[in-house]
């Protein structure tokens, strides 16, 4: 015995896995009122315990009939039921009730045990014949067994065999609006109704309650019963599209269940009425673009959308600035369904906005658009070399230069926390000696983009500008990978004249023409580690024995056959020494300022006076490059320690080339070259 709510009856719904079994409910419209169904009984849904309900009344009572679960089969249109059991084991038995199930005969179908695969019914809902097919064993063919019921009917059913059955929920005649009764055969009577029997049904509406409809969209119903607006809802936007002169349906906060045949009663209470649409001021305006988002991209075609909330869309006009020096006007919102197009020729961030008028007031929107550029490279513009606790100013340089609204994420080392800036450039002191790294990503649209650099951070160091006999200039292609051979063969040059570590010169040789380069000499940590003093003086020393041997022209290689180069120091103003002493004199001021402007004149000799053989040439020298680039003293070269030998592999990537290539955000020209090679000095 079951008890409300903690227990009940709970039938599966599920559809049976053979085609050839009747499922888990079961009914035929021949059979009104009869529902046959596997469920359990219990506080929750469970697939144990599984046992066989029908019910004679629609659902309202149910009765259970197997501890089991059956394949059920309706015969004479519902005048007998025919079940046999869900097993793996073979069996020989099968049930069969004339009573709705009430009372079940047991009967033998054949003598020799057979595993049931599945049970079919001859065409049409008045057979009397069943067919159960299966096999004797796993190995055996299928067995079919025809089985014919037509020999325990004595006759056909008459008149007085039949009742009349009210269908009703729980003694509530109309269901769905409707009153309905049916002819069926009692469940006493055991006859066969045969091909001319038909169901029989009168029904007539019935007058609606309440309980014929359920709230409307935007209401919902309360613990009184009433359907009221809920807290998103806001009942007089069902109005928005009205115009003067029309009429809309205003809800009443209910609407009748779908198929629902009612009539009269509360009907005129509780459907939608007919109204006239009121004159109202234009509120709630609203633009946006047709997707949704904030962004657009330059050239592209933008397409905004403006609707009222409120108002009379036909009368109301609109008139929208795009924010670019452009505007537009109509007459009325009604015209603009589709939305307004628009293309941006420049980026940047545009307050878009539309203003709604007719005679009764106006309402306006604003929409902030960033229209941006597709970013296509960043270069990270850093030193080579920088001086401990010394700030040194980076740059990420951007292609093409103007993309929109930018954001820049920083990384420096090993730290974990990015700074995030607005600007291309920040100013970064370095506080640890030796091989620290700078990553830069870009945020620009939907694009991420980021370059890294490696930079050798020491507390003492020297650097000197070189320049090179006119002949280099014949053979220089301008490309990245002939400046970082060049670079290690005059690195190579410079240890072999002067007798220096490896380790301690590293040299690169800058962009453009005429041929410039720079080399730093690094202090030797072995010999000068805990001594300042020592240390400057050593550099010292070493920086005079280098510009010995350059001014001496001692410093010399063998760029290919027949053509040898000279090194020199730079001529327009003496290589300064760097001091990072707290105290300048005037001298090294000056020399400072020398090193700036030997800088600037690179620069401009670099981008206004370069000539560029052809590529071809550097492409011919590939294969001989190993054999041709060799000093003129003896081959002598040391292997690096793996800090050294990270930094010269860093210094490699900082000179790679950046090819140029026409961007679609900025206009080029015929006889303008972008140049990519972005040179950089040291801090100090």
């Amino acid at each position: 015995h079951c008890v409300l709510p903690y227990c009940s009856l709970h039938l599966h719904l599920q559809v049976s896995d053979n085609p050839y079994t009747s499922g888990n409910i079961a009914s035929k419209d021949s059979a009104p009122g009869i529902i046959v169904a596997t469920g359990s009984i219990g506080s929750e849904l469970s697939n144990t315990n599984v046992s066989m309900f029908i019910t004679s009344d629609a659902g309202n009572t149910w009765r259970q009939i197997f501890d089991e679960e059956y394949s059920v089969l309706y015969l004479d249109q519902g005048g007998a039921l025919v079940a046999i059991r869900h097993t793996p084991l073979p069996i020989r038995h099968l049930w069969l009730s004339f009573d709705e199930g009430r009372l079940w005969n047991k009967y033998s179908f054949t003598s020799t045990p057979l595993f049931v695969d599945g049970v079919l019914g001859e065409p049409g809902d008045e057979t009397l014949i069943m067919t159960i097919f299966g096999h004797v064993s796993h190995r055996s063919e299928w067995q079919l067994v025809k089985i014919d019921f037509r020999s325990i009917f004595n006759r056909r059913c008459i008149e007085a065999d039949y009742q009349t059955w009210h269908l009703h929920n729980q003694g509530e005649p109309c269901i769905m609006g409707m009153k309905r009764i049916y002819r069926k055969l009692k469940p006493i009577a055991r006859c066969v109704m045969g091909k001319d029997y038909s169901v029989t049904m009168i029904s007539e509406p019935c007058l609606c309650t309440e309980s014929d409809f359920e709230c409307d969209y935007g209401y919902e119903r309360r613990g009184d019963g009433k359907c009221t607006p809920a807290f998103w809802f806001v009942p007089s936007s069902m109005s928005r599209s009205c115009s003067s002169g029309k009429s809309f349906l205003n809800s009443t906060g209910y609407r009748k269940v779908v198929s629902n045949n009612c009539t009269a009663g509360v009907k005129e209470l509780y459907t939608a009425r007919k109204q006239q649409c009121p004159n109202r001021p234009p509120r709630g305006l609203h633009l946006v673009t047709n997707e949704g988002k904030l962004t657009a991209t330059l050239g592209a075609n933008v397409t905004f959308l403006v609707f009222l909330e409120e108002g009379d869309g036909s009368r109301t006009s609109i008139m929208v600035d795009f924010g670019d020096g452009n505007a537009v006007s109509y007459a009325n919102v009604s015209s603009i369904e589709d939305g307004i197009k628009h293309v941006y020729k420049n980026v940047g961030v545009y307050k878009v906005s539309a203003i709604g008028e007719n005679s009764l007031g106006s309402d306006s929107a604003v929409l902030y658009l960033h229209v941006t550029c597709q970013l296509e490279h960043i270069h990270l513009s850093s030193p080579f070399v920088a001086v401990k606790n010394k700030e040194v100013n980076l740059t990420a340089v951007l292609w093409p230069s103007q993309v929109g609204t930018v954001t820049y994420i920083w990384w420096f080392g090993n730290s974990t926390e990015p700074v995030i800036t607005l600007e291309g450039s920040v100013a970064f002191t370095f506080t640890r000696e030796g091989i620290n790294t700078v990553t830069v990503q870009v945020s620009a649209g939907s694009a991420i983009l980021q370059d890294k650099k490696t930079i050798a951070v020491h507390e003492y160091f020297r650097s000197q500008l070189l320049a090179f006999s006119s002949n280099l200039d014949d053979y220089n292609p301008d490309v990245a990978e002939w400046r970082q051979d060049v670079s290690r063969v005059i690195r190579n040059s410079l240890v072999q004249a002067t007798g220096i570590v490896q380790e301690q010169l590293l040299v690169t040789v800058l962009p453009g023409l005429p041929t410039a380069a720079e080399f730093f000499l690094l202090p030797d940590k072995e010999l000068t580690e805990g001594k300042s003093e020592r240390n400057a003086a050593h550099l010292d020393q070493l920086s005079e024995m280098l510009l010995g041997a350059l001014n001496q022209n001692l410093v010399q290689f063998t760029l290919r056959p027949g053509v040898q180069v000279t090194v020199y120091a730079a001529h327009l103003s003496a290589a300064p020494l760097v001091d990072t002493s707290e105290s300048h004199s005037g001298s090294a001021m000056l020399m400072l300022l020398s090193v700036v402007f030997v800088g600037l004149a690179v620069f401009v000799i670099y981008k206004f006076k370069r000539k560029i053989p052809g590529i071809n040439v550097y492409a011919q020298m590939q294969n001989e490059k190993e054999q041709e680039m060799i000093s003129p003293v003896s081959p002598m070269e040391s292997t690096p320690n793996s800090t050294q030998r990270e930094l010269v592999t860093s210094l490699e990537r900082l000179d790679e080339e950046l090819d140029t290539q026409t961007i679609g955000c900025i206009p080029t020209h015929a006889d303008i070259k972008l140049s990519t090679d972005i040179p950089t000095y040291v801090n100090v």
